[in-house]
C-alpha cells in the first residue's frame, strides 16, 4: 500500500501566510546561584604570626605578600575574611585549616558564616 503525502491546506493553523513555520520555545527555569559563605580567621594571642600567613598561603593559594597584609589585619581587628566560597568548600576549608592548626598545637581559629 502507498500513501501520498498529505497536503497542507490554506486554511491549517499550523502555516503563516508567508509560509513559514512558527517554533514553539520551550522556557527553561533559571538556576539560583547556590549561597554563598565566608571563611574568617579569628585573632589569639598564642598562634605565631608567620603560621598564620602559612595557612593563608597553604589552604587559601594567597601569595607571601597579600597573606602577611591579612594577617596584619587579623591581629589588629581580631577577625578578617579570607575568602567567599560555596557552603561545601568554606565547610572544607574550615575543617582543613583548625585540623592542621591542631595538628601544630596551635589555637587559630577558622569559622564561615553565610554572606
Amino acid at each position: 500500500m502507498i500513501l501520498a503525502p498529505q497536503m497542507m491546506s490554506d486554511n491549517d493553523d499550523r502555516s503563516n501566510d508567508d509560509g513559514d513555520v512558527g517554533l514553539a520555545l520551550k522556557t527553561r527555569p533559571k538556576t539560583k546561584r547556590p549561597p554563598l559563605y565566608k571563611v574568617m580567621l579569628l585573632n589569639d594571642d598564642y598562634t605565631p604570626m608567620e603560621f598564620v600567613v602559612l595557612v593563608l598561603e597553604r589552604f587559601f593559594g594567597i601569595g607571601h605578600a597579600h597573606a602577611t597584609e591579612i594577617m596584619l589585619t587579623v591581629h589588629k581587628k581580631g577577625l578578617a575574611v579570607v575568602g567567599v566560597f560555596p557552603f561545601e568548600i568554606a565547610e572544607t576549608k574550615v575543617q582543613q585549616v583548625m585540623e592542621f592548626a591542631r595538628r601544630h598545637q596551635h589555637p587559630l581559629q577558622c569559622t564561615m558564616e553565610k554572606e
